[in-house]
């Protein structure tokens, strides 16, 4: 993904998500050269790749299969111990935009349409996976706010705003919204994006970066880009 294509998608969800009343951490605003007077206190934001993840999962079409998260924490640490049992992300889905089925062997996770009154609904598709990671044409049984939901193989389940979606280890699942943009949450237990994605097609998780114009914020794998306290 080219830089100049970057710094738009994290000004456009910057907007998007103040547009929907959700405040992000002030580290969200951070430029590289203020990340060069960050010393070792801020090395949790460092570690544990907290700020922004933009991904086009390599796909060449960023607004048709692609994404863009804001990890605001989470409870890796440097020696595998965890310091928080928990984390969260906010995602700014593009009405349209697909993120690619994929299961998770370790994250339980609930996904939340957090968006305000008038905004996008989010589709999610699921399916069982197979011992051998392949799609399972077995019945899904998940839990939406709290109710029991039976939905056959690679049928979906649609969150409005306030809805959510509990998805446990090896459940296959995609998304993308539906009638505008959706700002959606995440909620889990420890999140690892190097060893805990298994996509159903083998995909990267981070893009490469082309450098056409300097960078307005660095993506959580680029501290040490900037970084003088690691």
């Amino acid at each position: 993904m080219k830089r100049s294509e970057l710094n738009r998608y994290i000004a456009e969800a910057d907007a998007f998500v103040a547009k929907n009343h959700f405040v992000l951490p002030p580290f969200a605003q951070w430029t590289p050269q203020e990340w060069e007077h960050q010393g070792p206190e801020a090395n949790e934001i460092r570690t544990q790749r907290l700020g922004w993840d933009v991904t086009d999962f390599a796909s060449g079409d960023f607004c048709k299969i692609g994404l863009t998260v804001f990890t605001l924490r989470n409870g890796l640490s440097p020696d595998g111990k965890p310091a928080k049992v928990y984390a969260e992300k906010i995602m700014f889905v593009r009405d349209g935009q697909v993120t690619p089925f994929h299961y998770h062997a370790s994250k339980m996770e609930d996904i939340i349409n957090r968006g305000s009154k008038g905004a996008g609904s989010l589709v999610v598709r699921l399916h069982n996976s197979t011992e051998e990671g392949q799609l399972a044409q077995t019945p899904v049984f998940v839990s939406c706010d709290g109710v029991r939901r039976r939905v056959e193989p690679g049928g979906t389940v649609t969150l409005g705003p306030g809805q959510s979606v509990t998805l446990p280890p090896f459940l296959y699942h995609m998304f993308y919204a539906v009638d505008g943009d959706a700002l959606i949450g995440e909620v889990s237990s420890l999140n690892d994006d190097d060893t805990d994605n298994f996509f159903l097609d083998k995909l990267p998780r981070y893009p490469a970066v082309a450098e056409d114009e300097a960078p307005a914020r660095l993506l959580c794998t680029e501290y040490h880009l900037a970084s003088s306290g690691a």
